[in-house]
């Protein structure tokens, strides 16, 4: 027969075993809870600075309205990609191709034009400037009767990089005006130097592979956690 002191002892007892039970399922759980959150934190990379910055935007939306780009130098955002053409006595020969515009390239524009391409029925918006002491046209957009598309937003930078990215140690700098990418350069900062590449596909977060045209010297360049471990000519 159990006593009263006995009986006491044994209901302390108890009820310390499931205060001790409650504390292990709260911890468990707040464990189970905080395990995935971390897991995320852990696969997911910083973002670079490179992601705050914003370029200014001019939203041009007419012929009128591009005559803003005369009043300012422009630099080229992705080079190897926009082919110039000769102009010459307001005239531009579509079917002779002068070059692309390189990487940051920087260009005074000095008028803005258009002009048929064949017979399209659309005319193509132009933006003329002088290089080398010659003249040339880059198409920015289109003029389809009363509507005009001008996408001079996705193709220059309005303010010079060196002031938007002034966070680059001078040697990146140097790198990227001569167009030599460098190890240790993360994808931005190459794609400023020879334009942009298209990756491999297979890669993973940490490890990539990706060629780049680069105005016909093509490389291919491996980065590993953002950064260019390797470069190699492509053959």
């Amino acid at each position: 027969m159990v006593t009263g002191k006995t009986a006491r002892l044994i209901q302390i007892v108890l009820f310390l075993l499931v205060i001790a039970a409650a504390v292990r399922v709260v911890i468990i759980m707040r464990s189970r809870s905080r395990a995935p959150a971390e897991r995320a934190s852990a696969a997911a990379p910083p973002l670079n600075r490179e992601a705050y910055v914003v370029p200014k935007k001019l939203h041009i939306s007419s012929l009128k309205s591009a005559q803003q780009l005369t009043t300012m130098p422009v630099w080229v955002q992705e080079g190897y990609r926009y082919a110039a053409y000769p102009y010459e006595h307001h005239n531009v020969d579509f079917k002779q191709r002068a070059g692309m515009l390189l990487p940051l390239q920087k260009i005074q524009i000095k008028e803005i034009a258009t002009a048929a391409n064949g017979d399209e029925p659309d005319r193509q918006v132009l933006a003329v400037f002088d290089e080398g002491g010659k003249t040339y046209a880059v198409p920015i957009g289109v003029e389809s009767g009363k509507d005009v598309t001008v996408y001079a937003d996705e193709m220059f930078f309005y303010e010079d990089p060196h002031d938007l990215y002034a966070f680059w140690p001078n040697e990146v700098w140097d790198a990227i005006e001569k167009h030599e990418p460098q190890k240790g350069m993360n994808e931005f900062q190459v794609a400023f130097a020879i334009g942009m590449g298209i990756p491999e596909p297979g890669g993973g977060v940490s490890r990539k592979t990706v060629k780049y045209p680069n105005g016909g010297k093509p490389l291919v360049i491996t980065y590993q956690n953002g950064h260019a471990v390797d470069i190699k000519p492509l053959r």
